[in-house]
């Protein structure tokens, strides 16, 4: 029978009065809460609320700067482990894994350092209290760590595991190295006052295992013969040798817990337990660590899981007691590539390792600068990792447009085409807000917005209008294929290029575009008047530039134009501005018809030679 998780800890709001109602709103890492104004009782009647709104981060971790560097390391490791995974084979493989273990746990270690060495230098005590906590925790993460490392990813076998559990107390009981080196520092080693408080081993399995037996026998020998009975010291000293419980009890103050005499315990009654065995001793040496004064506190529980051989209960335990999903995505990533949680499949259609990587990649992006790192996360999730990413990069803030680029590099490495096109639109429409026409214009093409592009190419049209010059000619001279985007754009791109030929004073070119511009009915109805304007100029050159048909043309257009022109009622400006208008037709009118005779005598001449 599947075991049911206990009810969830009540977390207090610092702030909050919880005697009114309150209303929340869950964002993709954080929760807004605040008081309203609901009366149960009188709906009638409504009293103030509070004035505030509190946010509830999910993931404050992200937001520490030493932290920050844990993650980001371990960022490397994970991506570097991904990657090297088809290369893992053999014994090579378990070698390399365990190398991966210890470059997590000497990231954790660094941390641990720095965090220690700041709340040493911290001069306020309440925030030195906060980072001392820190620290705590962080050790706690290392001395989880590194049992799993012995036990799952190493799989130490008899004999072996006692030395490895050594090491692992010997290097999370601090004082331990410091003790050590003033013992070995004295003139005289054995005779320090510390020397019998230092269980170390540097032997060989086979000589320890010789020593120990030949120690056993002796030890039983003389404390049959009561050959120290006159020696309370060195009848206690026979009694830790022989693994005595009630003895080693006794030097309790000289153990920091219950994981610390355990191992004390195995070295000197059974050196070479087996690791099915482990979870035996473990237990007891709790039990009787405690003494029935106090409960296990939750890494105690943590430990015991891992002894047990427990790996699942060993990271729901982690997930609940640490503060951020860190550690427990890392190292069941880990014990994932162990080849340990293959059968460990969750309801809703993912396995553990994704799941944890999953909630922390989400944390990541809360922050402004590590969501880049949660994006290899995701990439690592199969299942649910691409779905996952497209959520959360939506929400990114696009603060500034080199964040936008980076954004926009990463969906378009991943083809992720909806993301694009949206960054994209939105980036047009923040360059338009800022009359920043060019930028509006690129944006909207890189989306393939062929709506948004007609809109800025307007905006351009209407600016020319105005100014009687384009901005950004670089831009609209090399938009290229892209100009084919909307016909708007299109006949941008092509008005810009009959400027290009009449201003390099090709003008038999600039007359056939401009001819072209009118006749294909993608100029909008207001451009016309301008259309027929520009060419005046060529219209009065010396040299015939339009042929007799192409003036037919013109002509054809211009009656068109005058046919669909809206009749003015109101006086004022409006009437002022038609009839400029129509001194300029007319002055086209008269134009044309002095080109047309031009045209055709020219024609003649040439037809008749």
């Amino acid at each position: 029978m599947e075991e049911l998780d206990g009810e969830p800890t009540v977390t207090l709001i610092p702030g909050v009065n919880s005697k009114k109602q309150m209303c929340f709103d869950w964002g993709p890492g954080e929760m807004l809460v605040c008081e309203t104004s609901f009366n149960k009782k009188e709906k009638s009647e409504t009293e103030p609320g509070c004035p505030f709104i509190y946010i509830i981060r999910k993931d404050i971790d992200v937001y520490s700067q030493i932290l920050r560097k844990l993650f980001n390391e371990s960022h490397g490791i994970f991506v570097g482990l991904q990657r090297i995974e088809e290369e893992l084979t053999g014994k090579s493989r378990k070698a390399q894994l365990v190398r991966v273990s210890k470059n997590y746990r000497s990231v954790i270690r660094a941390c641990m350092e720095e965090m220690h060495q700041v709340a040493i230098a911290a001069k306020d005590p309440a925030s030195g209290l906060q980072f001392s906590s820190q620290v705590s925790i962080l050790s706690a993460m290392e001395l989880i760590w590194n049992l799993c490392e012995i036990l799952f990813i190493e799989v130490a076998p008899a004999g072996p595991l006692l030395l490895h559990l050594l090491d692992w107390v010997r290097l999370h009981v601090c004082e331990v190295d410091s003790l050590l080196a003033d013992v070995l520092g004295s003139e005289n080693p054995s005779k320090h006052e510390s020397f019998w408080k230092l269980p170390g081993n540097t032997q060989t399995l086979t000589e320890l295992e010789l020593k120990w037996q030949h120690w056993h026998e002796e030890c039983e020998r003389h404390l049959q013969d009561s050959t120290f009975a006159a020696s309370p010291h060195l009848e206690s000293l026979c009694k830790i040798m022989l693994g005595d419980e009630a003895a080693l009890l006794e030097q309790k103050e000289l153990l920091n817990n219950w994981y610390h005499f355990l191992v004390t315990r195995l070295l000197y009654s059974h050196p070479t337990v087996k690791p099915i065995d482990l979870h035996l001793y473990a237990q007891s040496s709790l039990d009787l660590f405690l003494g029935g004064e106090s409960s296990p506190e939750p890494l105690d529980n943590i430990l015991l899981a891992a002894f047990e051989f427990d790996i699942h209960q060993v990271i729901k335990e982690c997930s609940i007691a640490l503060s951020n999903w860190w550690f427990v995505a890392h190292l069941t990533d880990l014990l994932d590539h162990c080849k340990l949680l293959q059968s460990h499949n969750l309801y809703f259609g993912s396995n553990m390792r994704e799941f944890l990587l999953l909630e922390y990649a989400s944390g990541l992006f809360a922050h402004h600068s590590l969501w880049q790192l949660g994006v290899d996360y995701f990439d690592y999730c199969p299942e649910l990792g691409r779905v996952s990413l497209e959520l959360h990069i939506e929400r990114i803030p696009l603060s500034t447009e080199q964040k936008a680029l980076k954004v926009l590099r990463i969906c378009e490495q991943r083809q992720m085409t909806e993301q694009v096109r949206s960054i994209c639109k939105i980036l047009a429409m923040k360059a338009v807000r800022n009359n920043r026409l060019g930028s509006a214009l690129s944006w909207s093409i890189r989306a393939k917005d062929a709506a948004f592009a007609t809109l800025v190419s307007d905006r351009f049209l209407k600016d020319y209008c105005e100014r009687g010059s384009f901005s950004d000619l670089d831009l609209i001279d090399n938009l290229g294929p892209a100009m084919m985007l909307s016909d708007r754009l299109t006949f941008l791109g092509k008005y810009r290029e009959f400027h290009r030929f009449y201003g390099e004073k090709r003008l038999t070119d600039a007359a056939s575009l401009l001819l072209s511009l009118m006749t294909s009915q993608i100029a909008p109805r207001s451009f016309w008047v301008i259309l027929l304007i520009d060419a005046l100029p060529l219209l009065e050159e010396k040299e015939v530039v339009f042929s007799a048909e192409q003036t037919y043309e013109l002509m054809r257009c211009l009656e068109d134009f005058a046919s669909r022109r809206p009749v003015w009622r109101e006086p004022g400006v409006q009437r002022l501005q038609e009839d400029v208008e129509n001194t300029k037709l007319e002055m086209l009118r008269l134009a044309l018809a002095r080109n047309l005779g031009r045209a055709i005598i020219k024609e003649g001449s040439l037809e008749g030679s």
